[in-house]
């Protein structure tokens, strides 16, 4: 069993705060600040450009990556860590898109992170040649996977709700009906257990800022399955992608398996903050942090549907059809979350009238949640809400 006290002990967690938005951007582990002072004293300090093979920097992709691979049910060697979900993304689709030349059409639905879709737009308009995203309503999905799709890019847990797509089943009908997949795991890795090679998944792309943990500017994630990573071309040709890149050859040759993803220079202070976090994650087992966030997220819902009638649940009822954050309605959700956040509940806010709060048991608890839910009712049932400090919207919701 994990030991989930262990586990927040390793956090740092500011005082007076209940931190209910590492779905949006996790903790900082204890241990990173001390890693990271020493890697750029010891390493980049001392090393200097030597730190690339004496320090393992340029093996750290791979390295993570197989850490991470553990976490959403991937083969060892096919999982690697660089650049941002924005570029894995647009890799991902890309090649995916090369694999299936006589189809052109890419099928998403509107419970998709909208940065996902803006890629898909612009790479279906540089494309032309009737290439087109196709955009549905989640429940509409699995109908809607038919024989001219070329490609099902679908986010697993969506953003706003926390709605969770079946992705075996989905996986399945595309298979069967000649489309390849790509799943965007940012809602997934760290949150649920994921099984990307049991359910054939082709590629699967994620961050590793929200659940995992790695801090902000944290470097994304690919996975491309085995059977496609001696295949699969990178629409971006980086340098660390090539076969050989120390030869400095004018032409491109694909690297190995998924090494051939890697684009830029590995971003290596966020990445040994990331490996900090990965430490406490191997302490955990994924089945034992799912069923602790049910629990937590049904002890949230109970708390505040019994305080809080005018709020209206956004989330599924069913536990087993969401992710680990719980999202209410309410009109006006941007004031009322910064009413929480001055009284230190830390969530956030999703236009137009979702309030959102992750459930993360390495840090968070029963007691977390039932001071949540007081702070919740104070806040709904006294109108704190409605003070004009509490409307004006800052950068960042």
């Amino acid at each position: 069993m994990t030991d989930f006290a262990a586990t927040k002990a390793m956090f740092q967690l500011p005082e007076g705060v209940i931190y209910l938005d590492g779905n949006s951007l996790g903790p900082l582990p204890k241990a990173a600040p001390a890693r990271i002072a020493q890697m750029m004293t010891a390493e980049w300090g001392e090393m200097l450009i030597t730190g690339w093979n004496k320090a393992g920097w340029m093996a750290q992709p791979m390295r993570i990556g197989d850490r991470i691979a553990r976490l959403i049910g991937a083969e060892p060697g096919h999982v690697a860590t660089g650049d941002t979900l924005s570029i894995k993304v647009y890799q991902a689709l890309a090649s995916a898109l090369a694999m299936n030349p006589e189809r052109r059409v890419i099928l998403s639905d509107n419970g998709n992170f909208p940065s996902d879709l803006y890629i898909a737009q612009g790479l279906t308009q540089m494309l032309g040649q009737g290439y087109e995203l196709r955009v549905v309503a989640p429940e509409e999905v699995e109908a809607s996977i038919t024989e001219e799709i070329a490609v099902t890019m679908i986010t697993e847990v969506d953003y706003r709700t926390g709605r969770k797509h079946d992705m075996a089943a989905l996986t399945a009908k595309a298979h069967a009906v000649g489309a390849v997949t790509v799943w965007d795991l940012a809602h997934s890795a760290g949150a649920v257990p994921v099984d990307l090679a049991g359910a054939k998944a082709d590629f699967a792309v994620g961050c590793t800022y929200k659940y995992l943990n790695g801090g902000p500017g944290a470097p994304a994630f690919i996975y491309v399955a085995p059977r496609h990573a001696g295949r699969a071309l990178p629409a971006l040709s980086g340098w660390l992608g090539h076969a050989a890149p120390f030869d400095f050859d004018l032409d491109y040759r694909a690297g190995a398996g998924v090494e051939r993803m890697r684009v830029g220079t590995p971003p290596v202070i966020q990445m040994t903050s990331l490996e900090c976090a990965l430490d406490i994650w191997d302490m955990v087992d994924m089945a034992d942090v799912r069923a602790k966030a049910i629990a937590l997220s049904e002890q949230f819902i109970a708390g505040v549907e019994a305080a809080c009638p005018m709020l209206e649940l956004a989330s599924p009822r069913d536990a087993s059809v969401r992710g680990s954050q719980i999202s209410f309605r309410f009109e006006h959700g941007y004031a009322a979350m910064q009413a929480l956040i001055a009284r230190g509940v830390v969530g956030d806010f999703r236009a137009p009238d979702i309030m959102r709060f992750g459930f993360t048991p390495l840090y968070i608890d029963e007691a977390d949640v039932d001071a949540a839910v007081a702070i919740y009712a104070e806040v709904m049932n006294d109108r704190l809400w409605d003070r004009d400090e509490y409307k004006t919207r800052n950068a960042v919701t």
